[in-house]
């Protein structure tokens, strides 16, 4: 039975998460349906990631098993025309390793969440980034991220409903950038992990935008991650501008020879 890794983009707004649920619709849903269509059910796909409500991809990877050997160019085209309408598309698709698994294989993840700062709302890129309206200081939330870089006890940053086995995580990267627009300033937040925690980048994400906003000292973040208690975060961020961006593996399935 051929497995087959898949490059999975998608916009969350109209799906409660990536993973299967009885009566809401989500991502892993939907391409489980469209690979029914190709070959009788039922599918299970594991994928690196769990995104949740809202949230968006780039770079998801998932895996499935066929029962008949598929050329991965034409099984990524069957599969998009089988999840239309839905807003999710296979990217790319390659042949792997039975024991290959999506999500316990990879060494890196990498999310990016998208906040804007401007005054009027947002048409074309509605529920895709986070809108606040007032002005942010950049050197003020980057230095307030550099707290996090490392490894630490995350506990102050992690969902009360986290099933993580430890708080204890290594963040490699928390980078901020700065991109001018026509009307107003958006700042990408650049994550990247082996692994985290529930809501653990939402969390940063709302607690260094009270540091943009001067209702924080970026020093506040140092002492709210020593603190160790969830009571002690920042507001929780909303999820439309967070996506996951990319998955690394010791060899990228996806690389052409």
């Amino acid at each position: 039975m051929p497995r087959y890794a898949l490059l999975v983009e998608y916009h969350g707004a109209p799906f409660a998460g990536w993973q299967r649920q009885t009566s809401l619709p989500s991502v892993q849903g939907a391409i489980e349906a469209a690979l029914a269509k190709l070959e009788p059910g039922p599918h299970t796909i594991a994928a690196a990631g769990r995104t949740d409500a809202g949230v968006h991809a780039t770079g998801q990877v998932a895996h499935c098993d066929l029962a008949r050997d598929w050329d991965p160019f034409r099984l990524s085209e069957a599969l998009n025309y089988h999840l239309k309408p839905d807003p999710v598309a296979i990217l790319d698709c390659a042949v792997v390793a039975d024991d290959w698994h999506a999500r316990f294989d990879a060494v890196e993840r990498r999310y990016l969440f998208r906040l804007i700062s401007r005054r009027a709302p947002l048409t074309s890129e509605a529920g895709q980034m986070w809108r606040v309206n007032h002005d942010l200081d950049a050197e003020a939330m980057q230095a307030g991220a550099d707290h996090l870089l490392g490894q630490h006890d995350f506990t102050t940053f992690r969902s009360s409903i986290c099933q993580a086995k430890s708080p204890v995580k290594t963040l490699d990267e928390l980078r901020i950038e700065v991109v001018p627009r026509p009307v107003g300033t958006e700042y990408r937040f650049h994550v990247r992990a082996r692994s985290f925690l529930h809501n653990q980048v939402r969390s940063f994400v709302g607690t260094l935008e009270r540091v943009g906003a001067g209702a924080w000292q970026p020093g506040d973040v140092a002492l709210a991650l020593a603190g160790r208690d969830r009571a002690a975060c920042g507001p929780v961020c909303p999820p439309q501008g967070l996506y996951l961006a990319g998955v690394r593996y010791p060899t990228d399935p996806f690389a052409r020879g």
